[in-house]
């Protein structure tokens, strides 16, 4: 088990490293678009590349950044079925989750995008709008992003694993969101007296 939690954790690492990174192409995007729009309110010329270059920039913090959000355990839940349940159970429905449908599902969006990116990047393909960039990049994230997301889905059935046989502690443990500002307005209260 030892062997596998240091797979868990340089997959964890690396798309920690990712997440963290990735979040500066929505900064970017933004300053694209702004940059633009005044351009095109200015000058009135506009161009397709840069409002494709938007959107590609959008699109790859959107898809790298979704096994940095699974690493969180930041995932959409429903807090009030999950949170009826002891710990246990909740590991145990994350584990078939992940087991059931995440990882399905990862394999057979990277099974389909391997041609679907390899024919656009073979046959050059271009975006349909006048002056648009080459596409090719933009599907090859969405394949990238897959990937990351079924190497970090791997990282959490191998941690699910460990924290059920009590190898290790548990990295999340849940909070209902009913605790969550409970224990938030007490750090206020706190912060408040000093």
């Amino acid at each position: 088990m030892a062997a596998l939690l240091a797979i868990s954790s340089t997959i964890d690492r690396i798309n920690e490293f990712i997440g963290r990174w990735i979040a500066w192409a929505i900064l970017l995007a933004i300053v694209v678009s702004a940059a633009n729009a005044i351009v095109r309110k200015t000058f009135n010329m506009s161009s397709n590349a840069w409002l494709e270059l938007q959107w590609y920039l959008f699109g790859a913090a959107f898809m790298l950044a979704a096994a940095y959000t699974l690493k969180q355990n930041e995932h959409i839940r429903i807090d009030i079925v999950y949170g009826m349940f002891s710990r246990r159970v909740q590991h145990w429905i994350d584990l078939l989750g992940h087991v059931l449908f995440l990882m399905p599902f990862v394999i057979l969006m990277v099974v389909y995008f391997v041609p679907y990116v390899s024919l656009s990047y073979r046959s050059g393909e271009m975006s349909g709008s006048a002056g648009g960039l080459i596409l090719w990049p933009a599907k090859a994230l969405l394949l990238v992003g897959f990937i990351q997301l079924g190497f970090q889905g791997i990282s959490e059935i191998i941690k699910k694993i460990a924290i059920m046989r009590g190898d290790m502690e548990d990295p999340n443990p849940f909070v209902s969101s009913h605790q969550a500002a409970q224990k938030e307005g007490e750090a206020l209260v706190e912060e408040l007296k000093s």
